[in-house]
C-alpha cells in the first residue's frame, strides 16, 4: 500500500507533535513546519499528497499559502485540509473558494483527523474526475453524463438541466465540500445574475426528487454542500 506524504503546517508545537505522532502511527510519511514562507517552500520541494494547513501562521497565513499553491501548476493538485479555530466561518469559506478540499476546527480528535485525511486522499485528481465520460455509480445512484440521465434504484429520476449539473458536480467529488459560490459558478455560470442562496432552491428540488435517498446531499452548516455515499 502506498505511504502518503503529508506536510503538517502548524505553529503550535504541542499540536504539531500530536498530529505528527498520530499520522506516523498510521503509516504516513510526515514533514512539519511552523512558518508560512518555509511551508510554501517545503510543499514546492517535496510535492506531498496532502497538506494540513493551519490558518494563523507567522509570515504568510494559511489562506495566502493555499492561494499560491492552487495558482501554481506544479502544486495545484496537492490536497489541502485547512485547520482553524472555531468561529472563523469567513476564512473557511474563503479557503474553500481558493481550492482547499476540507477543513477541521480546533479542537479535534485524532480519530476525526485521520478520518478526514483518509476521505480526502481517496479522491483522485479533480480534473481526471471531471474529464471522465463513464457513468458514475454512487451507491443506489447511476449518473450518465453522456445520456444526461439519472437512475436511482434502477428507476429514472426526472431532473432539469440545472438540477442534473448540480447533482453531477457533487457526485463526481464525493466528500468534497462545495461553497454556494463554487456551485453557482459550476452549475449556473460565473456571470449569472443570481444570489448564492438560489443554489439552496435547486438543492431542495433535487433532494425532493431523490426521495428516501435525499440525504446523499449533505448540508455543511454555514458553508455549503457535499455528496455522501449511502454507505458513509
Amino acid at each position: 500500500m502506498k505511504s502518503h506524504k503529508v506536510v503538517i503546517v502548524e505553529d503550535e508545537a504541542d499540536i504539531r507533535e500530536v498530529i505528527e505522532y498520530n499520522l506516523k502511527r498510521e503509516g504516513y510519511r510526515t514533514s512539519t513546519v511552523a512558518d508560512g514562507e518555509m511551508a510554501l517552500q517545503l510543499v514546492r520541494e517535496t510535492l506531498p499528497d496532502l497538506v494540513l494547513l493551519d490558518l494563523m501562521l507567522p509570515g504568510l497565513d494559511g489562506l495566502e499559502i493555499c492561494q499560491r499553491l492552487k495558482a501554481d501548476a506544479e502544486t495545484r493538485q496537492v490536497r489541502i485540509i485547512m485547520v482553524t479555530a472555531k468561529g472563523e466561518e469567513r476564512d473557511i469559506l474563503m479557503g474553500l473558494d481558493l481550492g482547499a478540499d476540507d477543513y477541521l476546527t480546533k479542537p479535534f480528535s485524532p480519530k476525526e483527523l485521520l478520518g478526514r485525511i483518509r476521505a480526502v486522499l481517496r479522491r483522485g485528481p479533480l480534473q481526471q474526475e471531471q474529464a471522465s465520460t463513464q457513468p458514475l455509480v454512487r451507491g443506489p445512484m447511476l449518473i450518465d453524463r453522456e445520456q444526461h440521465q439519472v437512475q436511482l434504484d434502477r428507476r429514472p429520476v426526472d431532473l432539469t438541466a440545472t438540477e442534473f449539473r448540480l447533482l453531477h458536480v457533487l457526485a463526481t467529488n464525493p466528500g468534497r465540500v462545495f461553497t454556494r459560490d463554487q456551485l453557482l459558478s459550476r452549475v449556473i455560470g460565473e456571470n449569472a445574475s443570481v444570489v448564492d442562496r438560489n443554489i439552496d432552491v435547486h438543492v431542495r428540488a433535487v433532494r425532493k426528487k431523490l426521495g428516501e435517498h435525499r440525504d446523499l446531499i449533505h448540508t455543511v452548516r454555514g458553508v455549503g454542500y457535499c455528496f455522501r455515499n449511502a454507505a458513509e
